[in-house]
């Protein structure tokens, strides 16, 4: 008989789950490790796009490029008042700066042009 214990359980409950010395058990430990970053909880949603301003941000991978435009038209078509910054106005890197040696200068560039077009949300990539 295999026991297999709980992925991130390590030992007994105590000496009545205790395998026989006949029985072959394997501790498993999860593979998944504890998280190490400090989790940052999403904004709410907005009620309406009804005048609010959209931006879109690319990083030049799965045809970005051939789908804002027509993303841009059905939320003009269904929002009248809203105001799209197409990913041509904003910062847009090709998706291998997004490495760890250049991560944080692309984040800056991104998040400062964010704020300063005044943007209530974001639409980062689509497809692929």
């Amino acid at each position: 008989m295999l026991i297999v214990t709980s992925l991130c359980w390590v030992g007994y409950a105590s000496a009545a789950t205790a395998p026989s010395a006949a029985e072959v058990v394997y501790e498993v430990v999860s593979p998944v490790g504890e998280p190490t970053i400090k989790m940052t909880p999403m904004a709410p949603r907005l009620d309406t796009l009804e005048g609010k301003t959209i931006c879109m941000i690319g990083n030049e991978s799965f045809h970005f490029q051939d789908t804002f435009p027509v993303i841009e038209k059905l939320l003009k078509q269904k929002y009248p008042t809203v105001k799209v910054i197409p990913w041509a106005d904003l910062p847009h890197y090709h998706h291998t700066e997004w490495t760890r040696s250049g991560r944080g200068k692309v984040e800056k560039a991104t998040m400062d042009a964010i704020k300063a077009k005044g943007c209530n949300a974001v639409i980062g990539g689509n497809g692929g």
